[in-house]
């Protein structure tokens, strides 16, 4: 690990205006990321700000009957709220499906959002990587890259992003609020929040370098059943190869209302509105669920080992809407 300095701040607006003055620094809450990337020097700023004093701990209803989360709120606290659970149980679902108990009681809501892939080659530094140094190639592309994605994708990387709680917050329409340094703030729609890695893998949001996630809120919960379901490699502490969040909002066999986000399978929580529309007034049935999935992975691509990634979609797509429209 490289030496850095180090501050504390107290305020939203002050994380944004020391991130701002001092290029290359970055925020530490948690550190559950970002001191494993400093550990392999895949990170190596030159100077960390501490953020945990700046009170954005706290989940409150909001007027419109959602919740407004701090960044700050730790992962393990947001799945065991009992407003969580009771009204977003897809998202209680989803942050315990990730990492362990001891991560999830360090690793912070802004924190997992902004977490980095874990592409193999993107965390071994001897190995060309376009996202940790662009312009060196992409070596998954003729390498192992079983969990990499099959959409979205481009020529310059295949990563995917780790997170499962931005899968069920993708499905939940969540926003995410920010301060800039000028103390302006700014909302961003979780669908526009990440980036797909196009010719610029290196980025992986919107968010400016001057801004701070203050919070994320959510609307109030839509109709239906809620379900999350995670296919791994194993039973704890490994990262998706197919997740599905979902909503099932079905009577008489009939569906009513459907929305679906997938993680595992691109740079960013990925969904397709209009499979989901599709689906409305349908009867629930294998072909009709077979149809959303044919509609999810329009434009898919393996790259050998992860081929099957494809057909496990559709598989884990049918099954979590039989399930959550059987209720």
């Amino acid at each position: 690990m490289k030496a850095f300095t180090y501050e504390r701040v107290d305020s939203p607006q002050a994380a944004a205006q020391a991130v701002a003055a001092t290029p290359g620094s970055r925020f530490v809450a948690g550190g559950t990321n970002l001191l494993d990337l400093m550990k392999l020097q895949i990170e190596t700023p030159q100077h960390l700000i501490d953020v945990n004093r700046v009170g954005l701990d706290r989940i409150e209803d909001t007027d419109d009957g959602g919740l407004r989360i701090g960044a700050l709120v730790r992962n393990s606290d947001l799945a065991a709220d009992l407003r969580v659970r009771q009204r977003y149980p897809v998202l209680s679902r989803a942050l315990l499906a990730g990492a362990s108990g001891q991560l999830r009681n360090r690793a912070t809501t802004g924190g997992n959002l902004l977490q980095r892939t874990r592409c193999y080659y993107f965390y071994d530094p001897a190995q060309p990587c376009n996202k940790r140094q662009p312009g060196s190639g992409c070596s998954a592309l003729g390498g192992y890259n079983r969990i990499h994605a099959v959409l979205g994708a481009s020529e310059q990387c295949i990563a995917t992003h780790p997170s499962d709680m931005a899968v069920a917050m993708r499905v939940l329409d969540a926003q995410v609020e920010t301060v800039s340094s000028q103390g302006s703030d700014r909302v961003i729609p979780i669908a526009n929040f990440h980036r797909l890695p196009g010719d610029s893998p290196e980025r992986d949001t919107h968010i400016e370098a001057d801004e701070f996630i203050t919070s994320v809120t959510l609307p109030p919960p839509p109709p239906g059943r809620q379900l999350y379901r995670k296919v791994r490699d194993r039973a704890s502490y490994a990262f998706a190869l197919v997740s599905v969040a979902a909503i099932v909002d079905a009577e008489g066999g009939e569906i009513r209302h459907a929305r679906f986000a997938f993680g595992g399978l691109a740079h960013k929580p990925w969904r397709v509105e209009k499979a989901e529309s599709d689906l409305v007034g349908e009867t629930a049935s294998k072909a009709a669920f077979d149809g959303a999935g044919d509609a999810v992975l329009i434009g898919a691509q393996g790259y050998g080992h992860n081929d099957f990634k494809i057909s496990l979609t559709q598989r884990v797509l049918s099954g979590v809407l039989t399930e959550a429209s059987a209720h």
